[in-house]
């Protein structure tokens, strides 16, 4: 086992004084959130957690080479009202990830979710990601291993298949493997992962959404959790697939048009009370003016704001704003209540 960081027993003693975490019990994985690289950092999940108060947040995926050789605060400090907030991890060795696994429980995230989704080039060098789902064995050592150490959910992100074969044998056997293991909650991408020949963004898109074997999945291990990924755009087919599933996972969509949380939190959770508009950016506003004194650049913070107006009128404006390098450059955090003015106020 890798040796212990300072910095681990440092935020050890800091995750028992974490406020809020009282408030995140019963939010299950109705509504989440997808772990997406250099997407889902801690400032457009803070922003995430504003829109939809019970929503599920990941973190990017974090390989266990950067939290065994990097620097652990910048990979893993989190905002405490992000929670319930999970750690995505990237590996394949057992023992590194029963590390990682333990890190994130200390560092105070509520879950450990191991990626065996993710298609692209550089994880496969790696030999993680969606290749794992050929080494169901292999997983099944990391999932043990993983819960062993920690006594938080240990979660699987996977796709159906790899490459052109949609037998639903395979993605049966894989899961099966897992839940003899003990993991009881699975995120399935409900596409095949093509490992040769398309890009990661071409993997979102071209494999076809195959919604009735990720179906069948649940039908097979009704007591597992089963969250569906994948081709969810809108509160609709959200609520539809909520028939049948025990959740739902956004992702580009979340990004595109952050709003779309705070519509399906209404729906799931009518009874709870979410902040207005003007409160919204307030809030941000001065969060945004403590991350700065905190040395964060300000196009860091807002890029989880640009797809906030999505669709309405004066949308293009607000973007241009948040996006413009050099007013960036040159101005505080109250930029962001200042073009939020020029829009007038409807709710998110």
């Amino acid at each position: 086992m890798p040796t212990k960081d300072p910095q681990f027993s440092a935020r050890a003693d800091a995750v028992d004084r974490l406020p809020g975490r009282a408030d995140v019990s019963g939010a299950g994985w109705r509504l989440c959130v997808a772990p997406m690289i250099d997407v889902t950092d801690r400032h457009t999940r803070y922003l995430h957690r504003l829109i939809a108060p019970r929503a599920r947040v990941y973190t990017e995926m974090i390989t266990t080479g950067a939290l065994l050789h990097g620097d652990l605060a910048r990979h893993l400090d989190f905002n405490a009202p992000e929670c319930p907030v999970a750690l995505q991890l990237g590996g394949s060795a057992p023992a590194d990830l029963a590390y990682g696994a333990k890190l994130g429980e200390r560092w105070g995230y509520d879950e450990i979710n191991l990626n065996c989704g993710c298609p692209s080039e550089r994880v496969q060098r790696g030999a993680f990601g969606a290749c794992l789902m050929a080494e169901p064995a292999l997983v099944a050592d990391c999932v043990k291993a993983m819960q062993d150490a920690v006594g938080i959910p240990v979660t699987v992100k996977h796709r159906l298949g790899l490459d052109y074969d949609t037998g639903y044998g395979f993605v049966r056997d894989f899961v099966g493997a897992l839940y003899d293991a003990g993991c009881r909650v699975f995120i399935v991408h409900a596409r095949n992962a093509v490992l040769k020949g398309l890009s990661p963004k071409d993997n979102r898109d071209v494999p076809p959404l195959r919604y009735d074997d990720a179906a069948r999945l649940k039908a097979d291990f009704p007591d597992a959790v089963i969250v569906l990924n994948g081709g969810l755009t809108t509160v609709a087919a959200c609520v539809t697939a909520l028939d049948t599933f025990d959740g739902v996972m956004l992702g580009r969509a979340a990004w595109h048009d952050p709003a779309v949380l705070g519509l399906l939190s209404d729906v799931l959770w009518p009874g709870l009370a979410r902040i207005g508009e003007a409160e919204l950016i307030e809030t941000f506003t001065a969060y945004a003016a403590d991350q700065m004194a905190q040395g964060v650049p300000l196009h860091i913070i807002v890029r989880g704001l640009l797809g906030l107006f999505s669709g309405r009128k004066g949308a293009r404006l607000w973007r241009q704003q948040l996006s413009d390098a050099k007013l960036l450059k040159s101005s505080q955090a109250t930029l962001i209540a200042n073009a939020w003015r020029g829009l007038g106020s409807i709710s998110v």
